[in-house]
């Protein structure tokens, strides 16, 4: 019998739906991934624990894309508030994310600033961008709850009429690395199953019975490495007729940033305008907000690739 300690389940994100209940849902988790989009950037802590938590949202919203080639694209912004904006995107299970903020004003909020102190009077949009159609689809919500968690709850209910259950849960291990865990449950839409909008139902018990489930999931669980995925779905649900798992999705680090790319966009431009961009030694530079990284790219480059 062997002592060795469980792999700890993490960068993954799997998929359930519950036949019975007219319900489906989504867990994911993330660790390594998160320390390196995290360790690009020297985030205070309030400000890696917002990112972690819209990372993970992100991974949960982004996995249920049936397009391998398809986009979910997270933005949280405000005009007035500390954090001016958060922009996180999902493609293929490749995650990526970025927050500006005040840090001047962060630091006079003290170690546990609520969201509204964050964002004052902010908003979330959230964008499918479907690779196959080329359709784009997008919701704006305020940010006026209590977490993204609930702001995203609120853009399903008003924007597509799907009741939904969103919970964040993000720890440090013994190591001090940010942990994070997600849960998304919903309830299914009209045209599966042949279900009615939940809004034209007097009752819907097969949902708040779901719903109560899911509630009882704690942030302790969803961000403990110890337990496989699989672990929470069977805690929640054992006692359903059947629960179907889907196929589960690996999560990586995917910032898209590349300089032949960036030398390809560049080359676009008339030449009087990348002169204009570049500096004294003829470089332009291109930062890439995502990863902190920058691209120097030479006009004489550009010119000879053009000969």
């Amino acid at each position: 019998m062997s002592d060795a300690a469980p792999k700890p389940d993490l960068d993954r994100a799997i998929g359930f739906t519950i036949p019975a209940r007219n319900a489906r849902g989504r867990m994911a988790r993330l660790g390594p991934v998160l320390d390196e989009i995290l360790s690009a950037h020297a985030y205070p802590p309030p400000i890696e624990r917002l990112l972690a938590e819209a990372l993970t949202l992100t991974a949960l919203l982004g996995s249920t894309l049936k397009d391998a080639g398809g986009q979910l694209t997270l933005q949280a912004q405000t005009e007035r508030g500390i954090v001016s904006l958060l922009v996180c995107d999902f493609q293929g299970g490749a995650l990526r994310g970025y927050v500006q903020f005040d840090a001047d004003r962060l630091a006079q909020l003290g170690a546990n600033p609520s969201l509204f102190a964050m964002f004052n009077q902010g908003y979330l949009a959230v964008t499918f961008d479907q690779a196959t159609t080329g359709e784009r689809y997008q919701g704006i919500v305020p940010l006026d709850g209590e977490s993204l968690a609930h702001a995203a709850e609120q853009y399903f209910f008003q924007s597509e009429q799907i009741p939904s259950l969103i919970r964040l849960g993000v720890e440090r291990d013994d190591a001090g690395k940010l942990i994070a865990g997600g849960l998304f449950l919903q309830y299914l839409p009209e045209g599966e199953e042949g279900r009615e909008r939940l809004h034209t139902q007097l009752d819907h018990p097969e949902w708040e019975h779901v719903e109560a489930l899911g509630a009882t999931m704690g942030p302790d669980e969803l961000a403990d490495p110890a337990l496989p995925l699989e672990t929470l779905v069977w805690r929640l649900f054992n006692e359903e007729r059947e629960v179907r798992q889907l196929s589960d999705v690996t999560l990586s680090r995917g910032c898209r940033c590349d300089a032949e790319h960036i030398r390809g966009v560049l080359a676009k431009f008339p030449a009087e305008e990348r002169a204009q961009m570049a500096d004294d030694s003829g470089n332009i530079s291109v930062d890439c907000a995502f990863c902190a990284r920058s691209f120097p790219v030479s006009l004489a480059d550009l010119a000879s690739q053009q000969l």
